[in-house]
């Protein structure tokens, strides 16, 4: 009789299986530290051309700069509508809300057909860590009521049409754009999607948003693998290669 000899064998399944798991470890390694990722710096932003709609008689300025007004007060004295953005300082990582800057409103009373109906935001991020700048582009609904009612009806109102950007950055080549998430007037305690002011009173609201990851949409991409059971990956990282004990 022959002496009993260790034989190693590869099942080329289990290795398959294998190298799956330890891409599936890579990917998520990738992913936690993308999340990990710190962007500091400062925020700053301009008003671009407005759509007037059916208004006959726009009446605007501020357009390239980061103070917007419209309409024509000349009957009413109170001054024109007014919009202001002040940016800030920033430290956050990826899917994490900070304030993206702050947005002062002044609603005036103005003339009927003067107003402007959307005027875009465009938001740039100048980013020291890692190095990013970029703009990104919102549009703002400006809606103004007829002032019949109480002065909490007669309050106009800012809303953002697009939150998500159109406007990309790559990081580690993965592509990332700015989301805006709410307005709040409390530092972030409570948070509203629109943000109003009274009629012949200013405002100031912190606009939050967060920086957020754009899946591939190239249909060659590899479609998402079915990750297994945590509990699983050590099982099957053994099963890899296994021993086979032949007399």
């Amino acid at each position: 009789m022959s002496n009993p000899r260790l034989n190693l064998r590869l099942n080329p399944f289990l290795i398959t299986v294998t190298t799956l798991t330890l891409s599936v470890i890579a990917t998520f390694g990738f992913i936690s530290q993308a999340q990990a990722q710190t962007f500091t710096g400062n925020s700053s932003g301009t008003w671009g051309n407005p759509t007037v709609g059916n208004n006959d008689a726009p009446n605007y300025s501020g357009v390239g700069t980061d103070t917007f007004t419209w309409g024509d007060p000349a009957d009413y004295g109170t001054g024109a509508n007014v919009l202001t953005f002040t940016g800030n300082s920033i430290s956050t990582s990826i899917d994490s809300v900070f304030k993206v800057g702050d947005l002062t409103y002044f609603n005036g009373t103005v003339g009927l057909g003067t107003n402007v109906d959307f005027v875009p935001l465009n938001v740039l991020l100048n980013l020291q860590s890692p190095v990013i700048d970029e703009s990104f582009g919102f549009n703002f609904e400006l809606v103004s009521t007829p002032n019949t009612g109480t002065p909490e009806e007669n309050a106009d109102f800012v809303d953002v049409v697009n939150n998500i950007s159109d406007r990309t950055f790559k990081l580690d080549n993965q592509d990332y754009t700015l989301k805006l998430t709410a307005f709040s007037k409390d530092s972030g305690v409570t948070s509203v999607q629109k943000f109003s002011a009274l009629e012949g009173e200013r405002t100031t609201a912190a606009i939050f948003g967060k920086i957020v990851h754009i899946p591939p949409t190239d249909p060659s991409s590899p479609l998402p693998v079915k990750v297994p059971e945590s509990t699983n990956l050590v099982g099957l990282s053994l099963l890899g290669i296994y021993l086979i004990r032949r007399k």
